[in-house]
């Protein structure tokens, strides 16, 4: 029975009814993929590359090269590895909080991506030489005329596209849009 003449039987669910819990495992299971992505990479980078000899992958456009990096991106702030390394990790535990708010599938994508290349680059801080929370990235990406990077770094940057976009959109973490009811 309806409750008012005109109003549907039944609804469709809105984005901010979708189980968070959904949206959760999107998040986690995402980043959990980056982050062994990542590693594996890192490993296969150390192993068949020798820091400082460059190997030419697709003609000029790729080369693997591999090098440590001790600070931020473009290797800004070599000098502040451990406080670069304790806001990584902040960021990181609020992204983790997020995702257990967000119902969004474009932002759990977008936070997926955040935490996973967040959370790759912090194992290295952590557990690579010089030592806890002074530890060099390994990086091994590199593109013409651009900065040598690794795959927690597309993932960080992909996010903050991502970020980028749906900001501009106004799309919410809730999956509702900037004037529109949550």
């Amino acid at each position: 029975m309806q409750a008012e003449a005109g109003t549907p039987l039944t609804h469709a669910p809105t984005p901010s009814t979708v189980r968070p819990r959904r949206r959760t495992v999107v998040v986690l299971g995402l980043a959990a993929g980056w982050v062994v992505l990542d590693q594996l990479t890192k490993v296969w980078a150390e192993r068949a590359l020798t820091q400082g000899e460059p190997v030419q992958a697709v003609g000029d456009l790729l080369r693997w090269h591999l090098t440590y990096n001790s600070g931020a991106a473009f290797s800004m702030g070599t000098s502040l590895t451990p406080v670069i390394t304790v806001v990584g990790t902040v960021i990181s535990v609020a992204v983790v909080w997020l995702a257990f708010r967000v119902r969004s599938l474009p932002w759990a994508v977008a936070l997926g991506l955040l935490l996973g290349g967040a959370v790759g680059n912090q194992i290295d801080r952590y557990l690579r030489e010089p030592g806890p929370l002074f530890g060099h990235v390994v990086d091994f990406i590199r593109l013409p005329n651009f900065a040598i990077f690794n795959v927690a770094d597309i993932g960080v940057t992909s996010a903050a596209v991502l970020i980028g976009i749906l900001a501009l959109r106004g799309l919410r973490l809730d999956g509702t849009r900037e004037g529109q009811e949550p």
